[in-house]
């Protein structure tokens, strides 16, 4: 499959799917709170997409080749989870870190985007600062895409700000290319070399998704076929948004009225 250029009109598309996206991660917020489980995150969400919204929950039965279909409308991935958690009845503890995974489809265009939440507002020292760094690596990275860049240098900025702070990047998921499908090219690495991989262009729109653990890089999948967590049970945190590769540099698609603002921001 050969990257896909979007169009000016595919473009306004996307922004527009985006922003829901975004929008369903401030319409959540206020809920994540102790006591809540993920399946009741997974019910709100799916109500706010569905009814208010008028977006279809992009992950609810995705089925790429060699999975079964995906059970849920969000992904909830807590603590040592590093991506594609399963909701379910577990509920959360103060204290817990949570990843949540927003893909809607708005008139046939995918707005991809995720946030961490530290539940009640509190965490560990250490889980904080990983949620932190991790947050910088997407900035980071966002800050490479222009039209003559890289690939490779999303990947490496992203790389040697996770690694000089002590941390590991998850290799075997990465970020991708996205717009009518949920998923296209190019894959975009949270590691690699600067001045390598594919050359961006005006009209590339990808996602930029960096897991980073605590302890090692290496994972391992749960029973369910979906939950990926770190093999040495380390926390893992991810933050992700799509990204427009326009004639001067990157815009972000996936922000919105409570969408954090971007590190060092006075906003």
């Amino acid at each position: 499959m050969s990257i896909v250029i979007k169009t000016q009109e595919d473009i306004e598309k996307m922004r527009v799917a985006g922003r829901l996206a975004s929008e369903v991660l401030d319409f959540i917020e206020p809920h994540v709170k102790p006591g809540i489980t993920t399946d009741e995150l997974d019910r709100l969400c799916h109500d706010y997409m569905v009814s208010v919204q008028s977006t279809i929950p992009a992950p609810l039965n995705y089925a790429p080749p060699g999975y079964k279909p995906y059970p849920k409308s969000i992904c909830t991935s807590i603590n040592h989870q590093v991506c594609h958690g399963v909701p379910g009845d577990k509920a959360l503890k103060k204290g817990d870190i949570v990843n949540l995974d927003i893909t809607v489809i708005k008139d046939g265009w995918h707005g991809d985007t995720s946030r961490m939440f530290l539940v009640g507002g509190d965490a560990s020292i250490l889980a904080k600062r990983l949620c932190a760094v991790t947050y910088e690596c997407l900035w980071l990275g966002i800050d490479q895409v222009r039209p003559g860049g890289h690939l490779g240098d999303v990947g490496h900025a992203i790389q040697r700000h996770a690694e000089s702070n002590g941390f590991s990047v998850v290799r075997e998921f990465c970020g991708h290319g996205i717009g009518r499908q949920f998923h296209e090219e190019p894959q975009v690495l949270h590691y690699g070399k600067a001045g390598s991989g594919v050359e961006l262009r005006p009209g590339m729109i990808f996602t930029i998704e960096p897991m980073i653990n605590a302890g090692k890089a290496a994972i391992s999948e749960l029973p369910d076929g979906w939950t990926i967590v770190t093999k040495d049970r380390s926390l893992s945190a991810q933050w992700e948004h799509t990204v427009l590769v326009t004639q001067s540099g990157a815009e972000v698609l996936t922000l919105s009225a409570g969408a954090p603002a971007r590190p060092g921001s006075r906003s």
